[in-house]
C-alpha cells in the first residue's frame, strides 16, 4: 500500500502543476498585461487629475466677504455705542479680486500644458508595460525551446552509453570515447542549469504583468523582421520625445504666466453700511488695481528665470531626439548583424554540423 502512495503523491503534485501553468500567446500576453496594472492605473488617474484641473484654473478667485465696525467710541458719553455718533457704522461687504487677462488665460494654457504631460506619462507606461511584458514572454519562449532541445541531446547522449561501454569492451573503441559522452552529459547539465534559471527568471518578469498566473509562452514567437523606413520617420513620436516636447510646452506657459505679472491687477469692493437711524445707512463702492513699477526687481528676474526654464526644457527636448535618433541607428545596427549571424547559422553552420553529424555516425 506504501509503494501506491508513494506513486500517487508525485503524480498529483504534476497534476496540479499543470492544472495551474497557464499557456498564453504573445498577442495575448501584451493584450492582458495592459488591464489592471497598478502604473497604468496610476498614470490614468494623474491624467484625469489635470484634465480636472483645466476648467477651474482661468476663473476668478473666490469673493472675499468682510465684516466688522468703524469709527466706533471708546470714551466719552457714548462709549461703545454704534449708533450715536455719524462716523460710527456696521459694515458688511465683498471684495472681488479680478486678475488681468493675460494671467489667466496663461494658467489655463498651464493647465493644459499639464494635460499634456500626464498622458505623455500615461502613453510611455503604456509602452513601457508592453516592451517589459514582450521582453518576458520571448525569454520565457526561448528558454523553454533551450530547455527542450537541451533534454533532447540529453537524452539521445544517454542512449549512446551503453553502446559505448559495449564498443570498448569489444575493443572497436577507445575507452575515452565512453569519458567524452559523460563529459558531454555533465555539460549539457550545466546548460540546462542556466537554461532553468532563465526561464524562472522570465517567468517571473511575465508573471508581474500577468499576476495570478504561472505563464507557459505557447504559439509561435514574433516575427523578427522590421520597417526600418516606418521605425525611422516615427521617432519625433515616440513616447519619450512626445514627454519632453510636453515638458517643453508647460515651460513656455509658465513663462506667459511670468509675463502676465507685467500688467496690472484689478479689485472690487462693495460695503454696506448700518449707521444710527437719523443719519441713514450707506454703500461703499471701491476700485483697486495693482502698480508693477518696480519691474527690474520683482517681475523681470522671474520672467527671465522662466524664460531660461523654457529654452533648457527646448534644448532637452532636441537633446533628447538626437540620443534617440542615435540610439535607433545603434540598435539597428546591432540588429542586422544578429540577423546575419543568425542567417549564417542556419544556412551554413547547422547544415555542415548536420554533416558532420553523418559523417561519424557513418565512420
Amino acid at each position: 500500500m506504501n509503494w501506491k502512495i508513494c506513486w500517487l503523491v508525485p503524480a498529483a503534485l504534476a497534476a496540479a502543476s499543470a492544472a495551474h501553468a497557464q499557456p498564453i500567446g504573445y498577442a495575448e500576453a501584451l493584450r492582458r498585461a495592459q488591464v489592471e496594472q497598478p502604473l497604468l492605473v496610476a498614470r490614468a488617474l494623474q491624467a484625469q487629475a489635470a484634465r480636472e484641473a483645466v476648467g477651474p484654473a482661468d476663473e476668478l478667485p473666490d469673493p472675499v466677504l468682510r465684516g466688522g465696525i468703524t469709527n466706533l467710541p471708546v470714551t466719552g458719553a457714548v462709549a461703545f455705542n454704534p449708533d450715536r455718533q455719524l462716523p460710527t457704522q456696521i459694515q458688511l461687504g465683498v471684495e472681488q479680486a479680478i486678475p488681468n487677462l493675460a494671467k489667466r488665460n496663461a494658467r489655463e494654457g498651464l493647465a493644459l500644458s499639464d494635460t499634456l504631460v500626464s498622458q505623455a506619462m500615461f502613453t510611455m507606461a503604456r509602452r513601457d508595460v508592453a516592451v517589459a511584458t514582450g521582453q518576458a514572454w520571448i525569454g520565457l519562449y526561448y528558454a523553454q525551446a533551450r530547455l527542450a532541445l537541451a533534454q533532447a541531446a540529453q537524452d539521445d547522449l544517454r542512449a549512446l552509453v551503453p553502446v559505448a561501454r559495449s564498443a570498448v569492451a569489444a575493443g572497436s573503441a577507445r575507452p575515452a570515447e565512453s569519458l567524452e559522452i559523460r563529459r558531454a552529459l555533465l555539460d549539457i547539465d550545466d546548460a540546462r542549469t542556466r537554461i532553468e534559471a532563465d526561464l524562472a527568471s522570465a517567468r517571473a518578469q511575465l508573471a508581474r504583468f500577468l499576476p495570478d498566473t504561472d505563464p507557459v509562452a505557447s504559439g509561435a514567437a514574433p516575427p523578427a523582421d522590421a520597417d526600418h523606413a516606418r521605425l525611422r520617420a516615427n521617432l519625433a513620436s515616440i513616447p519619450e520625445i512626445q514627454l519632453t516636447q510636453a515638458v517643453a510646452a508647460r515651460a513656455d506657459a509658465a513663462s506667459d504666466l511670468a509675463r502676465a505679472d507685467l500688467r496690472p491687477d484689478f479689485g472690487v469692493n462693495a460695503t454696506f453700511g448700518r449707521r444710527d437711524p437719523d443719519f441713514g445707512n450707506a454703500v461703499s463702492v471701491i476700485g483697486s488695481v495693482t502698480l508693477p513699477l518696480f519691474t527690474s526687481k520683482r517681475q523681470k528676474p522671474r520672467i527671465a528665470a522662466a524664460e531660461a526654464q523654457a529654452m533648457a526644457a527646448a534644448a532637452e527636448h532636441q537633446d533628447s531626439l538626437r540620443a534617440i535618433t542615435a540610439q535607433f541607428e545603434a540598435d539597428l545596427a546591432a540588429w542586422h548583424s544578429a540577423l546575419r549571424q543568425w542567417q549564417r547559422a542556419r544556412d551554413e553552420l547547422l547544415p555542415l554540423a548536420r554533416d558532420r553529424a553523418d559523417l561519424e555516425t557513418a565512420s
